[in-house]
């Protein structure tokens, strides 16, 4: 099948049963399985125009509803903390767009760019999942809903687990601004780098962020397509806007392999979950850094 936008022809089945395994796997830590799919688009299928980033940002919009719908069903979505993400990642989002067509156009360059920003969030990562106590990475024992006790402009808090959790939404509005510029630049929404750090810096846990997150992906990605789709008739020489049957077709993908992952996912240890996403971050940052040399 040929992609007209991306300027590559495959196998639809390929980009499809990529997406179920990858989302299926990321979903369960609350990330939409983006940060994996845009190097697969760009290293296996060849798409290295700009607008991969705006491609990759519209399989979050298909694929992210089915996983927030799962855990909403199972009482663990907590919208204020995806709305407090949604606003303060939006306007980084639309920056870091800019960024991305102006100044990061070529594949070389790009890819470097990504690769650091693949070994941070890895490193992140690994020292939240060092830090964890045995009793932290334990499967959630018993009833597995949440409670919200306080729901103010600059404060969160909730019951899970039998345990408190308070958020200073002010705090996470200034970092989701930061991880959407970053988020924008690289077309994967902020989810993959709010999620570890929701689970380090403010000590949540990952059973209950993945919903969230994943919500607020959905939500500052269509900002992010809207954005890209807005600027392209600016820059005629350059694909800007995003492949929406490649996107359609990983979207599809990630659409069953986010529910089937948002399904399984409290059965799983949250330490396996983040030992598998740190393991594959660092390998992936590492290949994109090293074409430095």
């Amino acid at each position: 099948m040929y992609f007209s936008s991306a300027e590559i022809t495959c196998n639809p089945l390929l980009p499809l049963g990529t997406a179920i395994l990858v989302s299926f796997f990321t979903s369960m830590g609350g990330v939409s399985g983006a940060f994996l799919l845009l190097p697969f688009q760009m290293s296996v299928l060849g798409y290295t125009n700009p607008s991969v980033s705006a491609t990759n940002q519209f399989y979050n919009i298909v694929a992210c509803p089915s996983g927030v719908i799962r855990y909403w069903r199972e009482g663990r979505l907590v919208v204020p903390i995806a709305s407090s993400i949604a606003l303060g990642t939006l306007p980084g989002v639309f920056i870091g767009a800019i960024v991305r067509i102006t100044l990061l156009p070529d594949p070389t360059s790009f890819k470097v760019f990504a690769g650091f920003v693949l070994l941070y969030i890895g490193l992140r990562m690994l020292q939240s999942l060092l830090k964890e106590t045995a009793a932290a990475s334990k499967r959630p024992q018993g009833e597995t809903t949440l409670a919200i006790t306080c729901n103010t402009a600059s404060r969160l808090a909730f019951v899970f687990q039998e345990n408190e959790y308070v958020v200073d939404k002010r705090r996470l509005i200034l970092l989701s601004l930061v991880v959407g510029l970053v988020g924008g630049i690289y077309g994967i929404g902020g989810g993959a780098i709010m999620s570890p750090f929701l689970v380090s810096f403010f000590d949540l846990p990952v059973y209950v962020v993945a919903g969230a997150t994943l919500l607020a992906t959905a939500i500052t990605s269509f900002g992010g397509v809207a954005f890209y789709a807005a600027l392209s008739p600016f820059f005629p020489g350059i694909s800007v806007a995003p492949d929406v049957l490649l996107g359609c077709t990983i979207g599809l993908g990630g659409m069953i392999g986010m529910y089937l992952g948002a399904k399984c996912q409290k059965y799983v240890s949250a330490i396996l979950i983040k030992a598998m996403l740190v393991l594959t971050l660092i390998i992936l940052a590492l290949r994109y850094i090293s074409t430095l040399f």
